[in-house]
């Protein structure tokens, strides 16, 4: 689990690299999908594209490899409320956590470094919270 760590954080690290110093673009997903949503089509290819090679390695993985059942915990409505929450926590931070912390703090950005203390933060807090008020969780 630790080398699939290392290797998923060094291609996180090497795709943002490569989409900045070959484009000049942020790897803020959030920010990359949400155009493509709002269909703002003046650049979309690359968005495009960076969005299907984001999405391409897992999807192979899922179809050639057999993988563990799953499942959600609290049910599919939870997770999509979840997902909205992300949107909405997204657009009041102008950012994601790929934007802000990987990208924003390669880039010395006190405001990335400020926004990824308090994604951790609240990370920290909602653990602590599930596993030691509502006790769940592992």
């Amino acid at each position: 689990m630790i080398v699939a760590s290392l290797l998923g954080g060094l291609a996180i690290g090497v795709a943002s690299g490569l989409l900045i110093v070959g484009s000049g673009h942020i790897a803020g997903i959030s920010g990359i999908f949400g155009k493509v949503l709002r269909a703002e089509w003046g650049d979309h290819a690359w968005r495009l594209a960076y969005l299907a090679g984001l999405m391409t390695p897992p999807g192979v993985l899922v179809l050639c490899a057999h993988l563990p059942a799953y499942h959600i915990a609290g049910g599919l409505w939870q997770a999509g409320l979840g997902g909205l929450a992300v949107g909405v926590g997204t657009a009041l931070g102008n950012g994601c956590t790929s934007g802000h912390g990987v990208c924003g703090l390669a880039n010395q950005s006190p405001r990335s470094l400020f926004a990824t203390l308090t994604f951790l933060a609240t990370g920290l807090l909602s653990v602590w919270v599930m596993r030691h008020l509502l006790h769940l969780g592992g």
